[in-house]
């Protein structure tokens, strides 16, 4: 077995097992603490730059299967796990977690103290590091990680999606994907803007009756708008939302045409830097599928999937936008709402995939949105 090493910019080495394709690649370390869900993981654009570690100790026991990808390939820059499951048992499976990441290229390493690596994060935040498997020293691997960037700083997003206007059609499927929408369809032309955008919130808007352009994060507020929108959709997507200037001054002239607007993730925090507002980045981010949610509008409690490093200042939001969801474990802006415009927005992933489907709602909420503002 290849020897393989994850070194963090603060010296912790950890020893393990190479799994995957062999070499070395620079990343932010994080976690996730999702039980599964690791191909999802695997391929969202969100993770882009990031060396993910998963805190549940067995991964890859259900195999690959191609229709849960959600992007075309992988997008991480590396893969840690306590144990990585050599065989897997599933009929919707098509490969084994390891040829996948062999396929995908994505380096991989398992057999490491993985509740270790965790505390060590949570203790000191998200940082830089290197994961090898090659025959470099480890003073050598300890220099490229400190010198390697963190998330701060970098703009991510307008290389992660599309790089041309196109159309989507597929809808969900229960049989394949497990959900769908229970509330009436409306026919209505929406444009999303593509920051690195999940497939699995395109087909829940699809199934939500929408007729969806998708464009991407460097279109113009006027070519956005000749497209004649009813609705815009202001995707996830990695990076930090402070870097992505030309965007949000893109989506503060769209704020401003009065078409309504709904964000998630990095949408969410473009949308807030739109409106006045500043965003910070988390010590270790949250990233898994259990967080708790208060929506503060109705006084519910949703569980909801998460991905992400940077958050909104809640002190910082201008006069008309108001909080309307928080994080119960850190009690952070989770959502907002204009007061006075049709734009909304949520930190979390409501698509799940994967993830309890508790904020489904959200996406009726933004149908009903649309056609209110038919009227």
């Amino acid at each position: 077995m290849t020897q393989a090493r994850l070194v963090l910019s603060d010296g912790t080495i950890f020893r393990g097992l190479a799994v995957g394709h062999l070499g070395t690649v620079e990343g932010e370390a994080v976690f996730n603490t999702g039980m599964t869900g690791y191909q999802e993981v695997l391929t969202d654009p969100s993770y882009r730059g990031q060396i993910v570690a998963m805190t549940y100790p067995e991964i890859g026991n259900y195999g690959i299967c191609l229709d849960d990808m959600e992007s075309p390939s992988c997008q991480l820059a590396g893969f840690v796990m306590r144990s990585c499951a050599p065989l897997h048992s599933n009929f919707r499976a098509t490969m084994s977690l390891p040829d996948f990441l062999r396929q995908q290229r994505v380096v991989g390493i398992e057999g490491i103290d993985t509740r270790m690596l965790t505390k060590r994060l949570r203790e000191t935040g998200a940082m830089p590091a290197v994961l090898s498997t090659q025959d470099f020293s480890d003073a050598e691997l300890q220099a490229r990680a400190t010198s390697a960037r963190d998330m701060k700083g970098q703009d991510l997003a307008t290389t992660a999606g599309c790089s041309a206007v196109s159309s989507w059609e597929e809808a969900c499927d229960p049989a394949r994907f497990g959900q769908t929408v229970t509330w009436p369809t409306v026919d209505a032309h929406i444009v999303a803007i593509d920051l690195g955008m999940k497939q699995n919130i395109l087909r829940l808007l699809k199934s939500c009756g929408f007729r969806i352009t998708v464009v991407p994060a460097n279109t113009s507020a006027g070519d956005i708008l000749n497209l004649k929108p009813e609705g815009i959709f202001i995707s996830n997507g990695p990076g930090d939302p402070a870097a992505v200037a030309s965007t949000t001054t893109v989506i503060k002239d769209l704020i401003e045409s009065g078409v309504p607007i709904f964000g998630i993730c990095l949408g969410h925090q473009l949308i807030a830097r739109a409106l006045g507002a500043q965003t910070f980045k988390l010590k270790f981010g949250h990233r898994g599928s259990n967080h708790p949610i208060k929506n503060l509008e109705t006084g519910s409690v949703e569980i909801a999937s998460h991905n992400h490093g940077f958050a909104v200042d809640p002190e910082s939001l201008p006069e008309g936008v108001v909080m309307t969801h928080l994080n119960l474990n850190d009690h952070t802006c989770a959502g907002l709402r204009h007061l006075h415009k049709p734009v909304f927005s949520v930190q979390y992933h409501p698509e799940a995939c994967p993830g309890p489907s508790d904020p489904l709602y959200l996406f009726k909420q933004f149908a009903d949105l649309v056609t209110g503002c038919r009227a």
